[in-house]
């Protein structure tokens, strides 16, 4: 009778797992207890790790223990806020949600969670330690820039998803989610453009346009020709440097897209793609070193407008649309050529969808490796030489002379490797099994 009152829960734990739950819990919060340390917190590098344990050993044992140990959290957090309150120190807000945060990763962990515990204290450990650069970006937003970001999320938030899916009309060529999404694209890179430009100066222009072309380099280009012609041509070196990023970004981007999805066909592009590739990020390099710091500085101080223009996006969401449409037209009637026709209309539009369409296309056999590989290469000459379009807006002679110039070798680049590709291809079809598949005589 004694032992049914005095049972306790019985479980057996496989040991390997659970010290590896407990010891990705204690990692967690070892981390954000190390900022809090750094920062002279009464609550430091072992409480947070004694209260990421806690939250860790309570998932383990059940539901009703996962939330003792969060109550329990609770009040710690509380009676540390009552200890600053008698020392005149304040409360201890941020701290005390960062314990509650610790406890519920803690549980996570303990049930068997990895990647959504890691990845929510990595961002809490960030907010904790950008604590300065938050508050004084948020110190410094204007009504304005505020307007933008409630624009962009009814953007994204509330028009997509009332928006129908698939294609409409008596053909079935309008996708308006996807020429949406366009708008979307270029009004979030624009934004974000804004941010790392108003954060980090000239520097961020560089970021966006690298972080810009792994999206989409034609809309890049559009937002960084647009500051170049707001400026009056001061911001020209970091624009240019940002749009050499997004290029060479677009360039690699294509070419892991074709590795991931149909390898057969990056193989009979590799070529073209390693040339290009290696001639735009010598150009960035090159850039680097003669750059002009003075005027890297001066840049800093510039008061941008807005952070995205609403009618620059909608008219080239409307102009996707477009294009779309006569894609799917061109496809459906002229077979391969039309084909060749579409990846050029892409890389107008979008190359990774280009190239993403070619792959799908080449896995299910409707073209072969080796047309698949032309396609791409055609879809990222075509945004190369569609990019330096809106360059040539800014009426900039000098950053339109470097860039054309630039483009121009990023081209000759590829052109090569096509040439070597169909030197090198009889050799390389009689060493390696399986190559021939790339040609078209087995298409089916």
């Amino acid at each position: 009778m004694l032992s049914e009152i005095t049972a306790l829960p019985n479980v057996q734990w496989p040991y390997v797992a659970v010290l590896v739950r407990l010891a990705l819990a204690l990692a967690l919060g070892l981390l954000i207890g190390l900022e809090r340390e750094r920062r002279g917190k009464e609550a430091g590098l072992r409480t947070f790790g004694f209260i990421s344990l806690m939250g860790a050993m309570s998932g383990s044992l059940g539901d009703n223990f996962a939330l003792l140990s969060l109550c329990m959290a609770g009040l710690l957090a509380i009676f540390l806020n009552v200890q600053t309150l008698r020392a005149n120190q304040g409360t201890e807000l941020t701290t005390s949600a960062a314990m509650l945060v610790t406890c519920l990763a803690g549980v996570l962990c303990g049930q068997g969670h990895t990647i959504t515990p890691a990845a929510v204290m990595v961002i809490a450990t960030a907010l904790l330690a950008w604590k300065e650069r938050l508050a004084g970006f948020s110190m410094g937003l204007t009504e304005g820039e505020l307007r933008s970001a409630l624009l962009l999320a009814i953007l994204a938030i509330v028009i997509y998803p009332a928006l129908p899916q698939g294609t409409i009309g008596p053909w079935q060529l309008i996708e308006p989610r996807a020429a949406w999404v366009t708008v979307i694209l270029i009004s979030g890179i624009g934004f974000v453009n804004y941010i790392l430009w108003k954060v980090y100066g000239a520097r961020g222009a560089e970021l966006s346009g690298f972080l810009g072309g792994l999206v989409n380099s034609n809309f890049t280009v559009i937002e960084l020709s647009t500051r170049v012609r707001e400026s009056q041509g001061r911001l020209l070196d970091p624009a240019y440097r940002g749009i050499l990023l997004a290029t060479t970004a677009m360039v690699a981007r294509n070419a892991g897209l074709l590795l991931i999805l149909a390898p057969l066909a990056l193989l009979s592009s590799l070529a073209a793609f390693l040339l290009m590739l290696l001639t735009g990020a010598a150009t960035v390099l090159l850039s680097y070193r003669l750059r002009d710091r003075a005027s890297a500085q001066e840049t800093t101080a510039i008061r941008l407008t807005l952070p995205f223009s609403l009618p620059v996006a909608l008219k080239y969401g409307f102009l996707f649309l477009l294009l779309h449409m006569l894609g799917n037209v061109m496809q459906r009637e002229f077979g391969e050529m039309g084909f060749y026709a579409v990846s050029v209309l892409g890389g107008l539009m979008s190359s990774a969808s280009a190239v993403a369409a070619a792959a799908n296309l080449a896995t299910q056999g409707a073209i072969s490796p080796l047309v698949a590989g032309n396609g791409a290469i055609v879809a990222s000459f075509t945004s190369v030489v569609f990019s330096l379009s809106f360059v040539l807006r800014t009426r900039n002679r000098a950053l339109v002379g470097k860039l054309a110039l630039v483009m121009l070798c990023i081209a000759a680049a590829g052109v090569l490797g096509v040439v070597a590709r169909e030197r090198l291809e009889p050799i390389v079809t009689r060493w390696i099994p399986g190559v021939q598949q790339l040609g078209p005589s087995n298409r089916p």
